[in-house]
Protein backbone atom coordinates (compact mmCIF):
# COMPACT_ATOMS: atom_id res chain seq x y z
CA UNK A 1 0.00 0.00 0.00
CA UNK A 2 1.42 3.12 -0.82
CA UNK A 3 2.24 5.55 1.84
CA UNK A 4 2.74 10.04 1.38
CA UNK A 5 4.62 11.62 3.84
CA UNK A 6 5.13 15.06 3.00
CA UNK A 7 7.90 17.29 4.97
CA UNK A 8 9.38 20.91 4.45
CA UNK A 9 6.68 22.99 5.55
CA UNK A 10 7.43 25.79 8.10
CA UNK A 11 7.02 29.54 8.99
CA UNK A 12 8.90 32.15 6.47
CA UNK A 13 8.61 35.53 5.51
CA UNK A 14 7.25 37.29 2.53
CA UNK A 15 9.12 36.73 0.10
CA UNK A 16 11.37 33.54 1.33
CA UNK A 17 11.48 29.71 0.26
CA UNK A 18 10.71 26.71 1.08
CA UNK A 19 10.63 23.21 -0.78
CA UNK A 20 8.56 20.65 0.18
CA UNK A 21 9.00 16.95 -0.17
CA UNK A 22 6.42 13.84 -0.62
CA UNK A 23 8.23 10.93 0.10
CA UNK A 24 6.33 7.60 -0.77
CA UNK A 25 7.17 4.36 0.78
CA UNK A 26 5.35 0.80 0.32
CA UNK A 27 5.26 0.75 -3.57
CA UNK A 28 7.61 2.45 -6.15
CA UNK A 29 5.99 6.11 -7.79
CA UNK A 30 7.37 5.11 -11.04
CA UNK A 31 3.66 4.83 -12.45
CA UNK A 32 1.85 7.25 -10.35
CA UNK A 33 1.14 10.83 -11.15
CA UNK A 34 1.25 13.81 -8.30
CA UNK A 35 -0.35 15.96 -7.31
CA UNK A 36 0.30 19.08 -4.43
CA UNK A 37 -2.79 20.48 -2.91
CA UNK A 38 -3.37 22.61 -0.51
CA UNK A 39 -6.58 23.90 1.71
CA UNK A 40 -6.28 26.98 3.79
CA UNK A 41 -8.48 27.91 7.23
CA UNK A 42 -12.41 28.22 5.99
CA UNK A 43 -11.49 27.63 2.31
CA UNK A 44 -11.99 25.09 0.10
CA UNK A 45 -8.93 22.70 -0.84
CA UNK A 46 -7.56 23.72 -4.03
CA UNK A 47 -5.31 22.02 -6.51
CA UNK A 48 -1.74 23.93 -6.88
CA UNK A 49 0.48 21.51 -9.06
CA UNK A 50 0.82 18.29 -10.43
CA UNK A 51 3.89 16.06 -12.39
CA UNK A 52 3.28 13.26 -14.55
CA UNK A 53 4.54 10.05 -13.62
CA UNK A 54 7.48 10.25 -16.06
CA UNK A 55 8.21 14.21 -15.04
CA UNK A 56 7.29 15.52 -18.76
CA UNK A 57 3.96 17.07 -17.96
CA UNK A 58 3.66 19.75 -15.53
CA UNK A 59 0.89 21.77 -14.61
CA UNK A 60 0.59 24.43 -12.57
CA UNK A 61 -2.67 26.64 -10.66
CA UNK A 62 -2.66 30.43 -11.82
CA UNK A 63 -1.95 31.14 -8.62
CA UNK A 64 1.34 29.93 -8.04
CA UNK A 65 2.64 29.96 -11.92
CA UNK A 66 6.58 31.40 -12.30
CA UNK A 67 6.86 31.08 -8.37
CA UNK A 68 6.46 27.29 -7.84
CA UNK A 69 8.48 24.23 -9.88
CA UNK A 70 7.30 20.86 -8.99
CA UNK A 71 10.03 17.99 -9.68
CA UNK A 72 9.99 14.30 -8.84
CA UNK A 73 13.42 12.28 -8.72
CA UNK A 74 11.86 8.39 -8.79
CA UNK A 75 15.01 6.96 -7.59
CA UNK A 76 14.44 8.86 -4.68
CA UNK A 77 10.33 7.47 -4.83
CA UNK A 78 10.09 11.52 -3.85
CA UNK A 79 7.97 14.74 -5.30
CA UNK A 80 9.30 18.29 -4.41
CA UNK A 81 7.95 21.46 -4.94
CA UNK A 82 10.06 24.44 -5.00
CA UNK A 83 8.39 27.96 -3.94
CA UNK A 84 9.63 31.07 -4.31
CA UNK A 85 8.62 34.90 -3.58
CA UNK A 86 6.17 33.35 -0.87
CA UNK A 87 2.97 35.19 -0.01
CA UNK A 88 0.64 35.01 3.03
CA UNK A 89 -1.81 34.00 0.54
CA UNK A 90 -0.13 30.78 -0.01
CA UNK A 91 -0.19 29.98 4.30
CA UNK A 92 -1.99 27.03 4.23
CA UNK A 93 -1.71 23.26 4.84
CA UNK A 94 -0.32 21.06 1.76
CA UNK A 95 -1.04 17.51 0.59
CA UNK A 96 0.60 15.67 -1.57
CA UNK A 97 -1.98 12.80 -3.48
CA UNK A 98 -0.56 9.93 -5.98
CA UNK A 99 -2.76 8.12 -8.38
CA UNK A 100 -1.58 4.94 -10.87
CA UNK A 101 -1.36 6.83 -14.11
CA UNK A 102 0.68 5.24 -16.82
CA UNK A 103 -0.12 7.85 -19.15
CA UNK A 104 1.62 11.32 -19.91
CA UNK A 105 -0.24 13.92 -17.65
CA UNK A 106 -2.36 13.59 -14.66
CA UNK A 107 -5.49 12.43 -13.65
CA UNK A 108 -8.38 14.32 -12.43
CA UNK A 109 -8.66 12.53 -9.25
CA UNK A 110 -6.05 11.00 -6.74
CA UNK A 111 -6.58 7.89 -4.67
CA UNK A 112 -3.71 7.78 -2.28
CA UNK A 113 -2.79 11.07 0.19
CA UNK A 114 -0.57 12.07 2.45
CA UNK A 115 -1.08 13.99 5.76
CA UNK A 116 0.10 17.17 5.54
CA UNK A 117 2.40 20.03 6.22
CA UNK A 118 1.61 23.27 7.26
CA UNK A 119 3.22 26.66 5.33
CA UNK A 120 2.93 29.98 6.79
CA UNK A 121 3.67 33.12 5.29
CA UNK A 122 3.76 36.16 8.12
CA UNK A 123 6.00 39.05 8.38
Amino acid sequence: QLQLVESGGGMVQPGGSLRLSCAASGLTLNYYAIGWFRQAPGKEREGVSCISRTGGSTNYADSVKDRFTISRDNAKNTVYLQMNNLKPEDTAVYYCAADWFPTRGCPVDFSSWGQGTQVTVSS
